[in-house]
């Protein structure tokens, strides 16, 4: 089995991978879109993309691409902490001071801004394509003092030493990832599943004075829990949106199948995008 994931290799999506399918074989794509378009084409079997993180919310790429390119399903959620180390070549592991620079994808120097403003005030940043980026920079560079911001696996990878670990603003900083498939299916992952969801796309009716209501009440008088709402624009015109749905419930055969029908009934579009079982990675 071949699994597409965001690279490059030593990610923080290539070490959600590695958890989860620690016996497959991954090859990373330089996009999300390379990605979803190399299961859509069946150069691989499934694809791993990020989809949200908590601090810098939904990845709107991964949301718009699927609704408006691909016809894939989500067959999983991968949830997965993400913690930022320092890092420098070993030959510098014991030096004093500050180093010359710091590198690392502008996300991750974000979520690190305390940290360096009370460690390493004064030393410049400079961002990276990616975490993992930054860090083989630093591997190929030992003759200077520079440090890069990532993950373990990229620490591990290229060859550095952590100088300082858990370097994170946030203490709860996670990304949601998901699996797709060209058709709706379990996929097994060896950890333990937390929870079942159902994720929809709808699209409203035009013009309509109270869809939205109409549309949340459908779920409402059900008692289904919608762990996220969000809109994104439907690309025809301003004010034209889609609503990605979140419901915290498997695909039973009355429940969820009553509320599209429903919002069917009152003119929307619904897209089935997955059914899917969520795991929170070690």
């Amino acid at each position: 089995m071949k699994i597409a994931y965001l690279g490059p290799q030593s990610s923080f999506t290539d070490l959600a991978v590695k958890k989860a399918f620690p016996e497959e074989e991954t090859i990373p794509f330089t996009t999300i879109p390379d990605c979803i378009e190399a299961v859509m084409d069946g150069e691989v079997d499934y694809a791993v993309v990020p989809l949200e993180n908590a601090l810098e919310g939904s990845v709107h790429i991964t949301v718009d691409y699927l609704f408006h390119e691909a016809d894939l399903a989500i067959v999983a959620e991968l949830t997965s902490a993400i913690q930022q180390h320092l890092m420098v070549h070993p030959d510098w592991k014991d030096q004093h001071g500050q180093p010359e620079k710091i590198l690392s994808h502008p996300h991750a120097l974000a979520q690190c801004h305390k940290f360096l403003r009370g460690t390493y005030k004064g030393v410049p940043l400079e961002q990276s394509t990616s975490t993992s980026a930054g860090a083989k920079f630093v591997s190929e560079h030992p003759e200077s003092f520079l440090a890069a911001i990532g993950n373990e696996l990229a620490a591990e990878h290229y060859g550095l030493a952590i100088l300082h670990d858990h370097i994170h603003d946030v203490t709860y900083n996670h990304t949601r990832f998901i699996v797709l498939h060209k058709k709706h299916r379990e996929v097994s992952i060896p950890h333990e599943t937390s929870l079942h969801k159902t994720t929809l796309m709808v699209t409203l009716p035009k013009d309509r004075s109270g869809a939205l209501h109409q549309v949340l009440s459908a779920f409402a008088w059900r008692q289904l829990n919608l762990s996220k709402i969000e809109s994104r624009p439907l690309k025809t015109g301003l004010g034209d949106y889609f609503f990605l749905i979140d419901v915290d419930h498997e695909l039973d055969d009355v429940l969820l199948p009553g509320a599209i029908n429903e919002m069917e009934a009152l003119g929307c579009t619904v897209k089935l995008v997955g059914h899917y079982s969520s795991f929170m990675l070690s």
